[in-house]
């Protein structure tokens, strides 16, 4: 079973040859074209089948059963320049484009339950230096590609304006840390298979909707790819090879009248308490989301915003942190490998309704060019960040 499983998400992934920088640390902001067009809210708005992963609670909306479908098109521009060498080496990451897939489906069993499925990408990250002069750029011909998707199952009851829901989720992982330092160093790609869950609640009374959400963590195993990056560096004790998926909690709430609709969330994402990431000294990330949306007759127009500080920060040269790695290698890997810098989100998004029972939904996604310069000691290590991305939904209703 978990071999089949496997296969068809290394299918579904396959249609992006690079891993995408999933914007909050390495989370999507959002997990479908109506959330994502309104700045990630996802918590205390319903986006019909797609609230799946968002908030459980919310799939209740459906009328009957929503069939959703589509994906969103990532384009990082990630470029780093350092003189751990000596002089200044300038190169930009090759991991420029990729594929994150989504298929959400939600049902009305009674008047009270409603039962979904799914299968979301859900973050990812990586650059790829692979072209960089290994003789005279200090990259370290750099490649790191992290995917993760999930399969969920929402189960939801609904009573008096009240709804509740747990999804358990089982969530599929690779990683592949690859880089040479003198000598080529990585083992790689360590695929993983875990179990986790999320809960959710929500109340609506009239025009008004508050909702919360907690997602657990997970953690994944990536058999030697973390240990034998770290050991490439001359930690030899370093036998970690868990990247945990973070636990997450927030809230959200929506008001809505005469077709115009504004949605707020706040979520926590838990860095520093997931296995690998509180290795390098990630932080915990408040993430702010506001959207607009506006809808009449079968058109609907959507806008928004996404906040969040970046989880990683430069560190000390010189000092080790627990783990016991100097600061001056977490700042280089941080930066090279996973510069997860990235802070605002702009967001726009529309819908167009074919029929009663079709409908279509785009969303645009800018996230401003972002630079940070860490010290490595008596070097310094840069890297710019900016991306766009474009998502697609189509949606059945029966």
């Amino acid at each position: 079973m978990k071999k089949t499983i496997k296969l068809a998400v290394v299918a579904a992934l396959a249609l992006g040859a690079t891993s995408a920088f999933a914007t909050n640390g390495s989370n999507l902001i959002g997990y479908g074209a109506k959330a994502r067009g309104m700045g990630g809210t996802d918590i205390g708005i319903s986006h019909g089948a797609e609230s799946a992963l968002g908030n459980g609670a919310l799939i209740t909306s459906v009328e009957n059963t929503e069939v959703s479908f589509g994906g969103t098109l990532f384009m990082p521009n990630v470029s780093n320049t350092n003189n751990l060498g000596g002089g200044d080496s300038s190169a930009d990451s090759a991991a420029d484009m990729s594929m994150i897939p989504e298929v959400s489906i939600a049902s009305k069993v009674t008047n009270n339950l409603y039962i979904g499925v799914g299968m979301w990408g859900t973050a990812g990250m990586g650059v790829d230096y692979r072209d960089a002069d290994g003789a005279t750029d200090t990259q370290m011909q750099m490649v790191t590609n992290l995917q993760l998707m999930q399969f969920g199952v929402p189960i939801a009851y609904t009573m008096k304006g009240i709804s509740v829901a747990i999804t358990p989720v089982l969530q599929y992982g690779s990683l592949d840390i690859n880089y040479n330092n003198g000598a080529n160093v990585g083992t790689g790609v360590g695929q993983d298979l875990e179990f986790g869950y999320n809960l959710g609640v929500s109340y609506e009374v009239k025009n008004f909707t508050v909702g919360a959400m907690y997602k657990s963590q997970i953690d994944m195993e990536y058999n030697k790819v973390l240990s034998t990056a770290v050991q490439g560096f001359g930690y030899a004790t370093y036998d970690n090879d868990k990247l945990s998926t973070p636990a997450e909690l927030g809230i959200g709430l929506s008001y809505s009248m005469k077709g115009h609709t504004l949605a707020f969330d706040y979520k926590l994402i838990k860095w520093s308490d997931a296995k690998g990431y509180e290795d390098f000294n990630w932080d915990d990330q408040n993430v702010y989301a506001i959207g607009y949306e506006y809808a009449k007759n079968n058109w609907a127009l959507r806008l928004g915003y996404n906040y969040a500080d970046s989880p990683i920060s430069e560190q000390t040269p010189g000092v080790a942190n627990d783990a016991g790695i100097d600061g001056a290698h977490v700042n280089m890997f941080n930066l090279i490998g996973f510069p997860a810098i990235i802070t605002s989100h702009i967001t726009i998004g529309g819908s167009y309704e074919f029929s009663k029972q079709t409908s279509v939904d785009l969303a645009y996604v800018y996230a401003p060019e972002v630079s940070e310069t860490f010290s490595n000691g008596g070097a310094t290590v840069s890297t710019d960040h900016s991306q766009t991305s474009l998502s697609a939904q189509l949606n059945f209703n029966f």
